[in-house]
């Protein structure tokens, strides 16, 4: 089975020969060609009992490298678990008119951090809405930039408690279905992004238009935008699943890549539109590396952000008054070390000699210097 390494080490020589790319594209690119080769290092583990040696490289840690993300996503998962109450959560989906591309990929610090603020705003405003909810809730959002075929296609998704915290501080429990309609979510989402576009400092594809961006930003107001509410999670392991499967996913995963060469990559994606079929793929590999690299986040993004009693700042002794308040218990979800969770991935105790049973000394190996 091929890798997004594969892809890499194959084509991006040649796509780098006449394609220009920013400093955090090459990091990345560099760091998923490095990852788990030589050119890190690593170590050698030995078993003193039979001789056996298993040499390990190091990860490159890059968080667009989908080596390196399984392990990551399960530490972060693990931290979240006492944030969790007792209680739904539901998930909403923010997307932006297609035109808006051009701008928001011309602008990503900028318009990211814009479409953060307006979902969590849309969202604060309306469920402080008596005629909603009328409390103050909790959520956490996460970044997508990316379809099932690599297109560009930036996109919030929020898991949201179902319930908040009122005037009078006490819990307010939601209805059993969305407690704001998707139709208003849409009307202020797009009304406060728009906003907020229009106070920034925009070009477009590096050049300065105004009139253009002006443009762009008047025929998205003109069309009716999309807020996806999906059915409320059953209970709060489901919460952590979806936690896990999102907050630290890449733009293609190395399972859906079937085959990478010089020539074209190969890789399985869903067809939303055509009744979720899995289908195959193929684009040149300079496309595909071309697409890949358009996923590339900013340095020091965070694509994802807390919000309401979920904000980082004092959050550890708001869930504690409200678990208080609530009669709530934390999940009965047991917490893995690191080491654990690295046995758990590879399916058997990474401590010990695969061939006697004893346990394993590691040894440093140097990075190769090239």
């Amino acid at each position: 089975m091929a890798e997004l390494q594969d892809v890499f080490v194959a084509g991006w020589d040649s796509y780098l020969s006449h394609r220009a790319v920013t400093f955090q594209q090459e990091k990345a690119a560099r760091s998923i060609m490095d990852c788990r080769t030589s050119a890190l290092g690593g170590h050698v583990e030995v078993c003193d009992e039979c001789g056996h040696e298993r040499i390990s490289y190091n990860s490159c840690r890059d968080r667009h490298c989908p080596k390196c993300q399984t392990v990551r996503r399960d530490q972060w998962v693990q931290g979240r678990l006492d944030d969790l109450l007792d209680c739904p959560y539901f998930h909403v989906v923010f997307t932006v008119p297609e035109c808006l591309n051009v701008l928001i990929r011309s602008n990503q610090d900028k318009a990211y951090a814009a479409l953060f603020r307006a979902s969590a705003d849309t969202l604060l405003a309306c469920s402080a809405d008596p005629r909603h909810l009328g409390a103050k809730i909790g959520f956490t959002s996460v970044l997508h930039t990316s379809g099932q075929n690599l297109s560009y296609h930036p996109h919030i998704h929020t898991v949201i408690c179902a319930g908040g915290i009122d005037s009078r501080g006490s819990w307010r429990q939601s209805k059993t279905k969305f407690f704001i309609p998707v139709k208003v979510l849409s009307r202020v989402f797009r009304g406060k992004l728009t906003d907020a576009l229009k106070h920034l400092d925009l070009t477009v594809d590096g050049q300065d238009d105004p009139k253009r961006v002006a443009d762009i930003i008047a025929s998205a107001w003109e069309r009716e935008w999309v807020v996806y509410a999906k059915r409320p999670f059953l209970d709060a392991a489901c919460v952590v699943e979806y936690l896990g499967r999102y907050t630290h996913k890449t733009a293609i995963s190395n399972s859906r890549i079937l085959d990478a060469g010089k020539a074209d990559v190969r890789f399985k994606w869903r067809d939303y539109r055509d009744g979720n079929k899995v289908k195959v793929m193929v684009l040149a590999t300079e496309e595909f590396i071309r697409r890949f690299l358009m996923h590339v986040l900013p340095a020091g993004f965070m694509r994802i952000h807390h919000y309401g009693f979920l904000a980082n700042n004092g959050k550890r002794e708001r869930i504690g008054r409200l678990r208080r308040l609530c009669n709530m218990k934390p999940p009965a979800t047991k917490k893995l070390t690191g080491l654990e969770l690295a046995c758990r991935l590879v399916g058997r105790d990474i401590t010990k000699c695969p061939s006697c049973g004893c346990d394993l000394h590691a040894k440093p190996l140097p990075a190769l210097l090239c």
